[in-house]
């Protein structure tokens, strides 16, 4: 049995969960998401509890079982809460800046670079206490909020000797000491 698996999602006051065949579609104040369901995995909605269930008891048979309840469980906090991640900004003359549907950034190239947001997911940009630019990504679906949030991190990671780039907030760069120069050598 999977122990992730075999849990009920509870289903909350202002989200609607219906299973038509292996699709299941959420929604809720914050939007509305889809899933197609791996065949051995059967779907029930009662109780306002959603119940995943599955006919293949091997370990490929269990692991979906807990993954499908597991993407959910995401689905079903998404609709009504959301998923939020943020990125710093660090470095002399970096910006970020949204217009339109493009998040526009300077980085330290010698041309902008210019990310279009896809569709269901919303940037901001706000300045820090200190003025280093802050992005801020939000969304209904986890994994495209944290696949946004990858995508614009990989333009510049944050670089272990002066530490600019970007960053999530929280996340710690480990500095590395830069060249020395050896006093009399000559």
């Amino acid at each position: 049995m999977s122990r992730i698996g075999k849990k009920p999602v509870e289903i909350p006051a202002k989200t609607k969960v219906s299973v038509n065949g292996q699709v299941v579609t959420v929604e809720g104040p914050k939007g509305r998401l889809d899933f197609s369901v791996p065949s051995p995995i059967k779907v029930e909605v009662k109780e306002g509890k959603v119940q995943a269930s599955t006919t293949q008891i091997d370990r490929t048979g269990k692991s979906r079982w807990g993954l499908t309840r597991s993407l959910i469980q995401n689905m079903v906090k998404g609709v009504n809460d959301g998923y939020v991640k943020k990125l710093l900004i660090e470095g002399v003359g970096f910006r970020a800046a949204v217009q339109g549907t493009n998040l526009q950034m300077q980085l330290g190239f010698s041309h902008p670079i210019v990310y279009a947001i896809p569709k269901g997911i919303k940037v901001s940009v706000a300045d820090t206490a200190d003025k280093k630019p802050e992005i801020t990504v939000e969304g209904c679906d986890k994994q495209l909020v944290g696949e946004v949030a990858a995508r614009i991190r990989r333009y510049y990671p944050a670089e272990p000797y002066k530490g600019k780039g970007v960053r999530y907030v929280g996340e710690q760069v480990r500095r590395k000491a830069g060249k020395t120069v050896a006093a009399g050598g000559g």
